[in-house]
């Protein structure tokens, strides 16, 4: 039997989580989420992530796996995607990945560097020295140490400089290095993808969709979704949970440095900038079945084209 894998991809608000859903009701699929926000308990409005209702009828894997606290990287992913793919497979199912974090699409449909594990002291002694000299001040640090993915990471990147400074000081080697070196950790041997995505071909259309999903966000309670999470005691601003499109922004404004106005224009500019990311990583994928998100026939002209994939689908 052939070990399958469907890829559905897309910028944010283009409606993957309903087309998973429908896709999952007529095929025997599995949902995966491929999201590095959906990971975290207790992100539900901000990441709008599917509720309880659409759970049931199409449970999701890689969901609800991680307290905010914590980190999960592009490796976890791949160890996590490759376990439930394996799970499905055993069953007779196909996998369906299903989410908008291109890099982990990425990872696990050709592979990451092996970069050296984390160290905790480390991070908390780089963090102790963003706390005294600022963010900008390590960029240069990393310049020296590391010219080319300071040239790639901006002043304020903390999560990148942190890890670009956590690899040079655990391994001795620039993370640079370590990404020219030949790519291992992806899925499992004879896993056969096949790439979808989602496509709102009007830019003006897409912003529209995103600042209504904002709208119903924030009138869903974000804001005080962030109030409960900073009552967390050891969850920090500059942690990876945190740093999410919509969250940072709140965060900020908890903090008494924008207004409510201001943090809502702010995540939304940044929630644009998130769609306009994807779409440069989803241009620069190879064969890649687009469909028209908007389209009513989208769900059965995605039939069609897996019909010509497996008898499975037909």
């Amino acid at each position: 039997m052939r070990k399958l894998a469907i890829c559905l991809m897309g910028a944010t608000a283009t409606g993957k989580t309903g087309v998973a859903v429908a896709l999952a009701e007529r095929y025997p699929l599995d949902i995966i989420s491929v999201d590095s926000a959906l990971v975290y308990r207790g992100m539900d409005i901000g990441t709008a992530k599917p509720d309880a209702e659409t759970l049931c009828r199409a449970p999701h894997r890689l969901i609800d796996i991680r307290d905010p606290e914590e980190a999960y990287s592009a490796g976890d992913f791949v160890r996590d995607a490759n376990e439930a793919m394996a799970q499905s497979h055993a069953a007779g199912r196909v996998p369906l990945l299903v989410g908008g974090t291109m890099m982990y699409f990425r990872a696990l449909t050709k592979g990451i560097a092996a970069l050296p594990g984390g160290d905790a002291a480390i991070r908390q002694k780089i963090d102790q020295a963003a706390a005294r000299r600022g963010w900008p001040a390590l960029h240069a640090r990393l310049r020296e140490v590391d010219p080319e993915s300071a040239s790639r990471i901006k002043p304020h990147d903390s999560q990148r400089i942190q890890r670009a400074l956590e690899v040079f000081e655990v391994s001795g080697r620039p993370l640079s290095s370590w990404h020219h070196a030949p790519r291992s950790q992806g899925a499992d041997a004879g896993v056969e993808f096949v790439k979808m995505a989602l496509d709102v071909p009007e830019r003006r259309d897409l912003h529209e969709r995103i600042e209504r999903r904002l709208e119903l966000m924030f009138n869903a309670g974000f804001i005080e979704e962030v109030v409960n999470l900073r009552q967390r005691p050891k969850l920090r601003r500059d942690m990876p949970s945190m740093r999410a499109v919509g969250y940072r922004q709140v965060w900020t404004h908890l903090e008494g440095e924008t207004t409510r106005d201001e943090c809502r224009y702010r995540a939304l500019v940044a929630t644009r900038q998130l769609a306009k990311r994807q779409y440069t990583w989803l241009r620069s994928e190879g064969e890649l079945f687009l469909v028209n998100a908007l389209e009513a026939t989208r769900i059965d002209a995605i039939s069609r084209y897996l019909a010509t994939i497996d008898a499975i689908f037909a």
